[in-house]
């Protein structure tokens, strides 16, 4: 092998080690809840050799189809430059099927797939660090009494580190996960030694033996099944970090593997067990998997994996706030970069506290992982259902596939997900209300603040002056200063308000006038060669428009700075920023309902300047205000 091979499979392997650190951490920490739910959740199963067969078998082909096929197979084939997730698949599909019929519909879906992502990213961390600590009780039962305090402590601590961000720990999180990894797929192995007839499992026949024998009870199995394979959503989403290649090699070569064989191990270790011993194991069989003595040590490395599970979801929610906000569906806020070198390492403060407050409201609410359980999943589920019809729109769309084959490939996998999220439907009442309402408020607030921006720009536009027009028409009638002067605009038509005030109050106009406009694009990352068009209007007008991909930092100085346009360098000591502040009113005719409007006006009123957004000088900004009715 030649050795520029041999640096690409080096390079590939470190990728791949990485993607177990920060990628797998939710879907990993799956065994410590899954297999005892599906018996003892809220529809408790007998311990006999057809359920834990059945069970079993159905965590296997469920893992199989959703994960490995639907996610890792197929769903990473579309990559919008290399970026996944419901958003980036929406913005992928959209330039494929442009204003089709259904267009609005591709991208109604995809806002509600992340609704749903935020109330997940609010019960994975609540549910992760529970489960692991209460492994304390199956090493004392007396220590029952501390697992809420010691949870509560850990999690409030994972928020409060987020400022400090994850580059210097992070290198901690491979390491540590590998050894987790490798430590459940042991204790697994050792079960299935001494019970080698659970092997059988992987045949599906016991699966639809279990369906054929309890029907009913058998589909509400489902609902704790399915925890299985969250986590599966977070793979697709964050294949940008890592790439299709490592992470595939990650999820066959390492992380399906030993997640099996600790699945097969609990199976194997309950059967193996009289009766009495089976139905105090089944209560936490995870740790139930070590011998007495190692029980401790288990606990401890558990609570690390859920711990840095849980910090992947949380930066998993402050990506998807990122690119939601550069694709117009969520208001401009507060971002700190935590990394002089890694762009995609960033802090969102008002994402974080939410979330912090959210999750402490669970602790106090659920007391336990058990009863957690039933609010979770459902947001999972209903995530998977929605990128699996959003993969039939791929299918045809996109790829062009006959729809004779696109279609039966779609409604396998939309039975087997629409079964799933089915099931969890039942949890409803008992816990699975909350991410649904979540998602529903989430929701709201995306599609509220897209409709009334486009309202909003559709009114300024309306309003506007031509900028060709009113630079002839300002030629010779209005005094000129020295300097510069940038005028920032939505819109890469028109004059921006702010333009027509400053003439209107202070009646001067700079030497040198930019009607900048930043535009992202529907793709992760826009080239250096791509960044800037400009338009000359003529007597020291100019047109600027900067392209930026919704994964990229909108740093207007830097970009002006790095490229001579408009007559010559931008010296920012000499250079004015001008921005426009609307104040909304309600039109004859409201463009949306009142309660909306009033919304999207808190909305604004609280979305972060745009002078913090693209990191303008702060004493070289100035806002003008104007009224806009919508």
């Amino acid at each position: 092998m030649s050795a520029t091979g041999q640096d690409r499979d080096t390079a590939k392997l470190k990728l791949a080690a990485g993607a177990i650190g920060i990628v797998f951490g939710d879907i990993g920490t799956s065994p410590l809840y899954a297999f005892r739910e599906t018996f003892r959740g809220a529809h408790d199963l007998p311990i006999d050799d057809l359920h834990i067969f059945g069970v079993v078998s159905l965590i296997f082909w469920s893992m199989t189809l959703v994960v490995a096929i639907q996610y890792v197979t197929i769903l990473m084939r579309a990559d919008n430059n290399g970026q996944g997730g419901s958003l980036a698949l929406v913005a992928l599909l959209s330039r494929s099927v442009g204003k089709s019929s259904y267009s609005w519909l591709v991208v109604l879906l995809g806002v509600f797939a992340t609704a749903l992502f935020y109330g997940d990213s609010m019960i994975t961390p609540a549910i992760s660090v529970l489960s692991s600590v209460e492994g304390l009780t199956v090493v004392d039962h007396r220590l029952d009494q501390f697992v809420i305090p010691i949870a509560l402590v850990l999690l409030v601590g994972l928020f409060v580190l987020q400022k400090r961000g994850t580059e210097k720990v992070g290198a901690l999180f491979a390491p540590v996960m590998i050894i987790y990894f490798t430590t459940i797929a042991v204790l697994g192995i050792v079960q299935i030694f001494g019970s080698p007839e659970i092997l059988a499992a992987l045949n599906p026949y016991y699966a639809i033996q279990f369906f054929i024998t309890d029907k009913w009870f058998a589909f509400l199995a489902l609902g704790s099944v399915v925890l299985a394979v969250t986590g599966a959503e977070a793979l697709y989403s964050d294949m940008g970090h890592f790439g299709r290649g490592p992470m595939k090699l990650s999820w066959f070569g390492f992380v399906m593997p030993c997640l099996l064989l600790n699945y097969f191990g609990q199976g194997a270790m309950i059967i193996g067990l009289p009766d009495a011993a089976a139905e105090e194991a089944i209560l936490n069989p995870f740790f139930f998997l070590a011998p007495e003595a190692y029980r401790l040590p288990l606990v401890i490395l558990a609570t690390c994996a859920t711990f840095i599970a849980s910090q992947a979801v949380i930066s998993g929610a402050f990506s998807i706030t990122h690119q939601a906000i550069q694709l117009g569906f969520i208001p401009r806020l507060s971002i700190r970069h935590t990394s002089d070198e890694h762009s995609g390492q960033i802090y969102i403060p008002v994402i974080n506290w939410a979330l912090m407050c959210a999750v402490i409201l669970l602790v106090l609410t659920f007391q336990n992982s058990s009863n957690l359980a039933s609010a979770y999943g459902i947001a999972v589920t209903g995530a998977v259902t929605i990128d699996t019809l959003l993969m039939g729109v791929l299918f045809i769309g996109v790829w062009k596939w006959k729809k004779w084959i696109a279609i039966p490939v779609v409604l396998l996998f939309l039975i087997v997900d629409g079964a799933y999220f089915a099931a969890n439907l039942t949890k409803v009442p008992d816990g699975g209300w909350f991410p649904l309402l979540v998602g529903a408020i989430a929701f709201t607030l995306l599609t509220t603040w897209a409709k009334g921006r486009q309202l909003m720009r559709q009114r300024m536009t309306e309003a506007g002056l031509p900028l060709d027009i009113f630079a002839k028409s300002a030629r010779g009638s209005t005094a000129r200063v020295p300097g510069t002067a940038i005028f920032m605009n939505s819109g890469s038509k028109g004059t921006p308000s702010a333009l027509l005030h400053n003439i209107k109050h202070n009646k001067v106009l700079h030497e040198r006038v930019v009607v900048l406009t930043v535009n992202i694009a529907d793709v992760p990352y826009v080239g250096e060669d791509e960044r800037c068009h400009i338009e000359e209007l003529g007597d020291g007008f100019f047109r600027v428009v900067l392209n930026y991909g919704f994964m990229q930092e909108t740093d207007v100085p830097a970009a002006l700075q790095r490229h001579e346009m408009c007559g010559g360098p931008f010296d920012m000591m000499k250079t004015s920023f001008f921005l426009s502040r609307q104040t909304l009113l309600t039109a004859e005719n409201p463009g949306m309902l009142v309660w909306r409007e009033k919304l999207f006006a808190w909305m604004m009123r609280n979305a972060a300047t745009p002078m913090e957004f693209f990191r303008l000088p702060t004493n070289r900004v100035v806002e003008l205000g104007s009224q806009v009715e919508i």
